[in-house]
Parts: structure tokens; sequence; C-alpha cells
């Protein structure tokens, strides 16, 4: 466990960081915490870093989740059997990467923060549709889908926001807006299922965790402010953010292949 005082305090710096990038721009922030915690805190080994990050973006989704759960936007039928399912593809998907090495881990990270920046580069519609209801018909469609995004995210260590949202959009027929508040719920699942996991092998610093959490508060309470003034740049500051996501990304796969 890390006692030192320098790498904690970079450890609250970056939690900082991350969770004011997700309260200004929404999906995709926690990406970032991964290479914070490499070439920023100085955590030695991918699947740390992997760890604590997974474990920072659970506590992170619970507290957004007791927000939207409090104002009524939750679906909890469809967000339960998701996250449920999900959690079992996340505990297969973070063993599974768990016997890779690290640098080569680090590739495929490489990739799936690629694809977040492209993700938030398309123009989000706003998509009105009735409110769903859980019923045999959907049932397998939302567990099947949950499954499959659940192995993505233990896979690669992150919340998988990006695609929990399309995945409950598409088996549920759930509105853009419905389907973010209740991906929070998956988000959370997933995150502490790949962090336990991570944990059973000694890849989780719990003072990091703590560090990054004590970060998380301070920047999400900095964020809220910002974020209604953003206003008219808030889709121009989100293509702003997917290009930095993009060009860490190059970054993170140019490390990775020095190493190897």
């Amino acid at each position: 466990m890390t006692t030192e005082l320098l790498p904690l305090l970079l450890a609250v710096l970056s939690g900082g960081v991350v969770a004011l990038l997700l309260t200004l721009f929404g999906g995709g922030g926690s990406v970032l915490a991964v290479p914070l915690l490499l070439y920023v805190v100085g955590v030695p080994d991918p699947h740390v870093a992997i760890g604590v990050s997974a474990a920072g973006v659970a506590l992170n989704a619970l507290t957004a989740l007791a927000g939207h759960a409090k104002a009524g936007r939750v679906r909890w039928p469809c967000a339960t059997l998701f996250a449920v399912t999900g959690a079992a593809g996340a505990w297969f998907g973070s063993s599974l990467a768990k016997m890779i090495d690290g640098q080569q881990l680090l590739l495929f990270f490489a990739i799936a923060m690629a694809a977040v920046g492209l993700s938030m580069l398309r123009p989000g519609a706003v998509v009105v549709r009735p409110e769903p209801r859980l019923n045999w018909a959907i049932s397998p469609r939302i567990g099947l889908a949950g499954a499959g995004v659940g192995s993505a995210a233990g896979f690669f260590g992150i919340g998988g926001g990006f695609l929990i949202v399309p995945g409950l959009m598409a088996a549920a027929g759930m509105g853009l807006a419905t389907a973010q508040a209740t991906s929070l719920l998956s988000v959370a699942a997933f995150g502490a299922t790949t962090a336990g996991n991570y944990a059973l092998s000694g890849w989780v610093d719990p003072a990091l965790v703590a560090a990054m959490a004590v970060g998380g508060i301070a920047g999400t309470f900095a964020g809220l402010p910002v974020a209604t003034r953003l206003g008219a740049n808030a889709a121009l500051g989100r293509r702003l953010f997917a290009g930095l996501v993009l060009i860490v990304a190059v970054y993170v796969a140019a490390k990775a292949l020095a190493v190897l």
C-alpha cells in the first residue's frame, strides 16, 4: 500500500481532474484515470493502475447514481438485470485481462480509449421514447447485452458507460436521458466487480483509491458551477475533450510498444 506523501497528493489531484472532466462532459472521463495513475502518480504496474481505476469508477458512479435515483430517473428493473448479468461478464473479462502481460493489456486499453474518444465525437441525438417496462420479451435481450458489455468493461478495466448507454437503448428501448441515468448502476457494478477481482491478486492499492476518491469529491464540486455556465460551449468542450482522449490513447499505445 502506498504511504509516501507525493504519490498520494498526485492521486488526489488525478482524482480531481477525472471527476471534474466527468462532471463537465459526462461519460468517457474515467478512461483518463489509468494514464494519470501510470504517468503522473507513478504506479509501476498497469494491472494495479487498472484495479485502482476500476474501484474509483465504481465510487464515482455510486455518487452520481444516488442523485439520479433521488430524482426518479433510474429504471430499476432493467438496470438490475443489466447490472447482474454484466457483473458476471465483468468477472470473466477481468479474469482474462489478469492473464495478459501488463504492457500488452495497455495496448488493448489504448484501443478502448480511442473507441471512447470517437464515440464522444458523434453528435448525440435526443431520442424520446415510451418508458420501458421489464417483461419476458425484452429480458433476454437485456441480459445478453449486459453480459457482453460487462465482459468488455471488465477486460478493459473501464466503467463502460459509452457501451452501456447504447446497449440499454437498443435492448430495452430507452431514451438517451433515461439510459444515461439507468446505466450508472451497471457502471458501479462493473467497476466494483473488476476491482474486487483485481484485489484478489493484490492489484488494488486502498490508499490510492481513497486519495482519488477525496480528489473526486473536490473535482465534482468544482465542476458543478462550471458545467452550468458552459451552455452552448459544452459541445465544443466535449469535442476538445474527445481529442485529448484520442491523443492520450496514442501516447499510451506508444509507451506500451516501446516497452514490448
